[in-house]
């Protein structure tokens, strides 16, 4: 999926991360992160008939309250927009400006954002009234492909409010959805855990049973996703005339030695001959992390190579890239997570899957390399 839409929000998604420490008030926010989003949807922002900045239009008794931005189409308010400062809570009881002026605006799509996070609501449940939950939420530094089709829907050239709003109702019914296995993924909760419980046909469903089959239906659940992903990943890469590279072995160059945390370290020379051995596990581990960034960075760019301490996980190939490191090598596994100066933080995980825990902060670090 390339559009002028997409690769403009690509383009500011790649930026964010750099962009955010720079945003401490919503006047920063608004002109580094909001104005460029809208202009990425095709709006001319230096046109206030098109987009109209600190637009006010009286309800009820309440007279001069302004909301920070309407975007029109042939004359019509379609689009409001509000904005918080950069990290923000986007909680609904954040918009009441929303609200009020969604009432008395032909307005169909509200924005609520931060700078990095949209929120898009509409009014699905009752009729000119703004709803609880939002349809569609885009995450800047989290960009997804299914998300990105979505919201190029509201771009000026594509804009077609009927079909927006004929698959928001869905979309908002299916993030919640997400949201619930999301959280089962987490920590199944006794429902679920008898369910499954249930259907296998182990007898009642008593106190021992409940302890033995919980971590149970977690790691079933675990292992499914990372199978269906590593999966889709196959064929993505077989399709392109990649099979190979998932499995690649390291090359015989120079790899960091494994630096203290907070430091960048040094670099050594690390080969096969040094007794390094890629093991399956760290090869699971890779897959999964590709799998995550692939929405970010184009497969083939996400490499590894192996060391005798660590596991890294590069883009292109390049150690001045890296997106983060596996700590396999002992008893207890750590996934390494390296900021824009290199820092690395460890954090313990005990399942390869626990690295989906993690999604957010691995593409962040993909996004550096965008472009």
């Amino acid at each position: 999926m390339s559009t002028p839409f997409v690769e403009r929000i690509r383009t500011l998604a790649a930026r964010a991360p750099d962009l955010r420490s720079h945003c401490a008030t919503e006047e920063a926010t608004k002109t580094a992160l909001v104005l460029p989003f809208i202009a990425a949807l095709g709006y001319d922002v230096f046109d206030p008939t098109e987009v109209v900045p600190e637009f006010v239009a009286d309800v009820g008794i309440k007279k001069g309250e302004k909301i920070d931005y309407a975007i029109r189409r042939q004359g019509e308010v379609v689009l409001l927009v509000e904005c918080k400062s950069c990290g923000s809570n986007l909680a609904i009881e954040h918009a009441s400006q929303l609200y009020r002026y969604f009432s008395v605006t032909k307005a169909r799509i509200a924005v609520l954002t931060n700078g990095l996070v949209y929120h898009f609501f509409s009014d699905l449940d009752e009729p000119n009234k703004l709803d609880q939950r939002p349809f569609l939420i885009l995450d800047l530094l989290a960009l997804r492909d299914d998300v990105l089709a979505e919201a190029s829907k509201m771009a000026k050239g594509a804009f077609d409010l009927e079909e927006m709003l004929s698959s928001a109702n869905a979309l908002k019914y299916q993030r919640e959805i997400r949201n619930v296995l999301e959280a089962q993924l987490e920590e199944p909760d006794e429902e679920f855990v008898k369910f499954f419980h249930a259907r296998v046909g182990a007898g009642r469903f008593v106190q021992s049973a409940r302890e033995q089959f919980t971590p149970l239906v977690r790691k079933a659940f675990s292992q499914l996703v990372s199978d269906r992903v590593s999966e889709r990943l196959r064929n993505a890469l077989a399709s392109e005339g990649h099979e190979g590279e998932l499995l690649q072995p390291p090359r015989d160059e120079e790899l960091r030695e494994a630096p203290s945390n907070g430091s960048n370290g040094e670099v050594r020379a690390d080969t096969p001959d040094d007794g390094v051995v890629t093991t399956e596990e760290e090869l699971e581990g890779f897959r999964v992390v590709r799998a995550i960034v692939c929405g970010v960075l184009p497969a083939e760019r996400v490499a590894f190579r192996d060391a005798k301490t660590y596991f890294a996980v590069l883009c292109d190939d390049n150690n001045r890239r890296p997106i983060c490191r596996l700590w396999f090598n002992a008893s207890q596994k750590y996934l390494g997570l390296l900021d824009a100066e290199k820092n690395e933080s460890r954090h313990a995980i005990d399942e390869v899957t626990d690295i989906y825990r993690f999604a957010d902060q691995l593409r962040e670090a993909a996004a550096r390399y965008v472009g």
